[in-house]
């Protein structure tokens, strides 16, 4: 195989997966006005259900619009040389291998949050402002921007540093060091990241003491879960879209409600999402997903080792000096179709999870509450009430709200 041959491959490979997101994007939008189902019929009124109709199909274009600005760019960088320009730039301020791939990546990523700043920009004051969703304030949204860019130098700069490293001092066995880093990270992450990251750019604070605590406390005891670590995080800091999620594991575990969620639902409903996350926990999701993540990271990384030290992959990019984080770049574009097979199979098990999850909360609590809940925040996101089977297939770690009602309705 030449280098031209693995160029047009990976031309084939970024065409084809536009082509089948468009078209399973428009074959969810054709089902945007169908009629809902008896089962959500209590979800919008007329009024509302036309909002969240035009809020899908405004969505729907500038998905188009943006996509389309995103293939053509990327299709142009790899036709008019745009990494080979890159690489030389990074050449030209060291010798070192890793200097130079922290410089490369440091100008690709930079460049690519500039491009896409004007697009988030527009979802988040213009689309999310016109429909009530946007808290956000102009400063926020630059702060976050630049704390993004800071943790992504740190962070992100810090661990491609040290699998270079490895990758030169111990050539084909580096990804099985690779892989213990990533490991590493990815536990402590999902340990501490609720404690570590999450202030930096949001506000926690401890639930009060009062009735809906006594009844979280009360459920949590009922079932052998013990939660005393329970806080509130001020999300209406950036939109009226409220959640919750459990993070980190023994000690570390917690629940973080969002200052919308409290707001949007009452103690019951509170407590039902709540005894859905405990399922989670019980039926060993969490455990499953994570350590799933590491497999699947794990065999990219073997994969990625056997392909790396061939030049082919930095020439198919129009690259003439060889290098590691170029072959990264062009191995992540080949995978890719690896990659939406694994996460097919991912969403399929996830959707499954969910099941599991709500019939848990529905036996250990009360299945009622737990409906009435997801209603809500399916009317608080302006949600989907009619999405197209093929587009939830693809793209859905969820079951739809109607299925998760009839089943939650089910005896």
């Amino acid at each position: 195989m030449t280098a031209t041959t693995l160029y047009y491959i990976i031309i084939f490979i970024i065409v084809i997966n536009f082509i089948i997101d468009k078209v399973l994007d428009y074959l969810n939008a054709k089902n945007y006005d169908n009629p809902i189902p008896t089962e959500l019929q209590d979800v919008y009124d007329d009024t509302e259900y036309k909002k969240s109709q035009t809020y899908k199909k405004t969505n729907y274009k500038f998905g188009i619009w943006s996509a389309l600005f995103s293939i053509v760019l990327t299709l142009g960088f790899l036709l008019f040389d745009g990494f080979e320009y890159v690489d030389n730039i990074a050449r030209q301020f060291s010798d070192n291998s890793i200097v130079i791939a922290l410089i490369f990546f440091g100008i690709i990523m930079l460049g690519s949050d500039i491009v896409s700043t004007p697009f988030s920009y527009y979802k988040t004051f213009v689309i999310e402002e016109r429909f009530g969703f946007n808290k956000t304030t102009k400063k926020t949204f630059i702060l976050d921007k630049l704390k993004g860019l800071v943790m992504m130098a740190i962070i992100g700069g810090g661990i491609l540093a040290l699998i270079i490293w490895f990758y030169e001092q111990t050539q084909e066995l580096f990804w099985l060091y690779a892989w213990g880093i990533v490991t590493i990270f990815t536990i402590f992450m999902n340990m501490f990241y609720s404690k570590l990251i999450v202030p930096l750019f949001n506000k926690q604070t401890p639930l009060e003491d009062g009735t809906l605590r006594n009844k979280i406390s009360a459920y949590a005891t009922s079932v052998g879960f013990n939660l005393d670590k329970i806080f509130i995080i001020d999300g209406s800091k950036r939109s009226t879209k409220a959640n919750a999620y459990f993070s980190g594991f023994g000690s570390e575990k917690r629940v973080t409600l969002f200052d919308t969620l409290v707001k949007e639902l009452d103690d019951e409903e509170i407590v039902a999402v709540l005894a859905h996350e405990v399922g989670h926990y019980k039926k060993k999701h969490i455990i499953f997903n994570l350590v799933a993540s590491i497999a699947l990271t794990g065999l990219t990384l073997f994969v990625l080792s056997v392909f790396i030290s061939n030049p082919l992959l930095s020439n198919a990019l129009g690259v003439k000096i060889p290098s590691f984080h170029v072959g990264m770049i062009a191995f992540g574009l080949l995978y890719s179709p690896i990659s939406e097979v694994t996460g097919l199979i991912m969403n399929q098990l996830s959707r499954k999870f969910e099941y599991q999850a709500d019939d848990y909360a529905k036996t250990t609590y009360k299945g009622e509450p737990l409906i009435s809940s997801l209603k809500k925040l399916s009317k608080n996101s302006l949600s989907n009430l009619t999405p197209h089977p093929a587009y939830v297939f693809m793209h859905y770690s969820h079951p739809t709200l109607l299925e998760r009602v009839r089943n939650l309705q089910d005896s």
